[in-house]
């Protein structure tokens, strides 16, 4: 049988496909711009044909329908990156909560969680039968390969990408054709505090250097400041839309990469239309899953890698608080360990943590004597080497502790220093 009627034959209406999820399965589904949202409606809106059914996925830009109090019993949610829409059930008790390094995701899914269930977003076929997974790699390449079932809702609007992202028809269960706009996640304005952190964080970075970049007000800014910079290469678990004009102007051209040369690197995308068409049938990008791209031994064969990440707090010993407000489940650790440790092996390699120096309209200094009671430390106080906020660069790595606490107070928000000096002086027993 050719590749054509093999696919019409697993060619599906939703309720079909979803009938194949049983009693008691755990569901793993693509996330954020690759979220199947047609199939995720159809399971929504037959709910009453599961019971005990775990659905499984990290950051969702659109509802988290697995959370309303009509499915209970249906199903449930296990979230291995919270959002807005579940941030709320996963503190009330309501959804579960999964924490581990992105590198691990994977694996953990695989070895550990094991679903039998993966449902993702792809291309129609190309002329040979390989469809593309699109803007996400991540952790779903590898449940496709493990799962018993696998469901692909193929929407034409997904652009194809390569790297381990392109698949054949073969490698499916069931498809299920419906066309609609991808979740996009538009680029906020830049504010002032972002365009002072970007120059200081581009001020670290060198002509040659290969970067990671997360997605947000920081690290646009810091694209914004990396425009005269030259020949910098791209190693990044995600990026957003900041990156497409480095990449065609040539700031980012990968020349000089040691490792993967002339590529760039992503597990996933997270950005609007202008993203996906530049990812869509650019060879020069490959899309890995996160056990790989992730990977610190992987990151550190870059040499001259740079990090860049942000937090929630950071005390002064240089603890960083990245996912979590106490005991309230803010986000997830995401690829941040990874990258700090990849970083620090990296030849001439350097990790960033970037944040502005208070929140809440400057009303919390988020430089603070102690991390928040029952808060989780995501980069202890030995992988942290930059600090980087609006009011300047702290270097802690190789420092001591009262280094490290002097650094850190002189570029925190000058409303919060005197408090901060006092319990530095208490600390330490001398004046700062």
């Amino acid at each position: 049988m050719g590749w054509k009627a093999e696919y019409n034959k697993k060619l599906v209406s939703a309720r079909t496909a979803i009938s194949h999820i049983k009693d008691g399965d755990k569901v793993v589904m693509s996330f954020g711009c690759g979220e199947p949202r047609a199939i995720v409606r159809a399971m929504r809106e037959n709910y009453k044909d599961f019971h005990n059914v775990q659905v499984i996925n990290m950051l969702l830009l659109g509802e988290t329908p697995w959370v309303d109090e009509e499915v209970k019993g249906h199903f449930s949610y296990n979230s291995f990156f919270a959002s807005g829409t579940n941030r709320k059930a996963i503190s009330d008790g309501v959804a579960d909560f999964t924490t581990c390094y992105l590198s691990e995701a994977p694996m953990v899914l695989r070895d550990i969680v094991k679903p039998r269930v993966t449902v993702m977003s792809v291309t129609p076929p190309d002329s040979e039968g390989y469809v593309s997974l699109g803007t996400n790699c991540d952790y779903i390449e590898t449940t496709l390969s493990h799962c018993e079932v696998k469901i692909a809702q193929v929407n034409k609007n997904v652009p194809y990408t390569y790297g381990k992202t392109r698949k054949h028809i073969t490698e499916f269960n069931y498809f299920v054709e419906f066309d609609e706009e991808l979740p996009e996640v538009p680029a906020p304005p830049i504010t002032e505090v972002e365009m002072q952190i970007g120059k200081n964080c581009a001020s670290l970075i060198n002509d040659g250097d290969c970067i990671q970049l997360g997605i947000g007000g920081i690290p646009n800014a810091i694209c914004e400041e990396l425009k005269h910079k030259k020949d910098l290469g791209l190693h990044s678990e995600m990026v957003g839309d900041g990156v497409v004009d480095l990449i065609k102007s040539g700031v980012i051209n990968n020349s000089k990469k040691n490792f993967n040369n002339g590529k760039t690197i992503l597990g996933f995308g997270f950005g609007t239309k202008k993203l996906f068409d530049f990812l869509n049938g650019n060879k020069d990008i490959e899309m890995t899953p996160m056990d790989y791209v992730n990977n610190p031994l992987i990151i550190a064969q870059n040499d001259n890698l740079v990090s860049v990440n942000s937090c929630i707090e950071i005390d002064l010993m240089g603890q960083v608080v990245s996912d979590t407000i106490g005991e309230y489940q803010f986000s997830g650790i995401g690829g941040q360990v990874d990258f700090v440790r990849g970083a620090t092996m990296s030849k001439g390699g350097r990790s960033i943590m970037a944040m502005p120096s208070s929140a809440k309209g400057g009303t919390i200094s988020k430089i603070v004597p102690k991390i928040t009671d029952y808060s989780a430390v995501a980069t202890t106080r030995n992988d942290v080497n930059y600090v980087v906020t609006e009011y300047g660069i702290a270097q802690l790595k190789g420092k001591t502790m009262k280094e490290r606490a002097r650094a850190l107070i002189n570029i925190a928000h000058p409303n919060f220093r005197e408090d901060l000096a006092k319990e530095y002086e208490k600390r330490f027993n001398e004046k700062f």
